[in-house]
């Protein structure tokens, strides 16, 4: 079996609404299909969300949870059985443009000497009309995203008690050492809707304070 270029991470749970989409737009990619690999992490929905990834059981790489574990649980899971040297993070309820993958792993691959490539996203809503477009580094995302896998094991991934505020902690620690560029194209979708997780202000303030605490900030 060929060793992918690129491995995507998807961790779903409870979005039998959106996943169908999102894996649609990465089996629609202009990169060969042999050239990356979908690692979907199912965190122990309680919808439908194992009938709609039972549509594309052969396309991806699949993990099932039995209990919901939290979300950087789940995209460790995916990264340490991912095989690939690049992994991108993209989340069930989004979808992305059709060169997402091509373009970010050629950015690396044609500047060997840069960590991390991010792209510039559109903000849509459930009916995936354009909010506005956003700078991915004025305005970062945990998704959109490649990272060397190598860079990921060094810093010891996500950290498990963040059950909010996964992705800055992460970033905070990857930053010490290296650097997240931008590719200045919106080649993500990030979809805006009233079950998004980062719609919990009260949550979300304590995990910013678990961050600020932990790296004192």
């Amino acid at each position: 079996m060929k060793t992918p270029l690129v491995s995507v991470i998807i961790p779903v749970y409870n979005q039998e609404k959106w996943i169908g989409r999102c894996i649609r737009s990465l089996l629609n990619q202009s990169m060969n299909r042999d050239e990356y690999e979908l690692v979907v992490i199912n965190d122990g929905s309680e919808d439908r969300t194992d009938y709609a990834l039972d549509l594309f059981r052969d396309e991806l790489e699949l993990i099932r949870i039995e209990k919901n574990n939290g979300l950087p649980v789940a995209l460790n899971k995916g990264i340490k059985i991912s095989r690939a040297n690049y992994i991108v993070r993209v989340d069930a309820d989004d979808f992305v443009n059709e060169h997402f993958l091509y373009l970010l792993n050629e950015f690396l691959e044609q500047n060997k000497y840069m960590d991390a490539v991010a792209c510039d996203y559109l903000l849509v809503d459930d009916k995936e009309e354009i909010i506005e477009r956003k700078n991915c580094i004025k305005d970062p995302i945990g998704c959109g995203i490649m990272f060397k896998s190598s860079h990921l094991f060094e810093i010891g991934l996500y950290d498990e008690k963040f059950q909010l505020s996964e992705e800055k902690e992460l970033r905070y620690r990857f930053e010490k050492k290296y650097k997240i560029h931008r590719l200045e194209l919106p080649l993500y979708r990030y979809r805006r809707h009233g079950r998004n997780i980062t719609n919990d202000q009260e949550a979300l303030d304590h995990h910013n304070k678990k961050l600020k605490q932990k790296h004192r900030l």
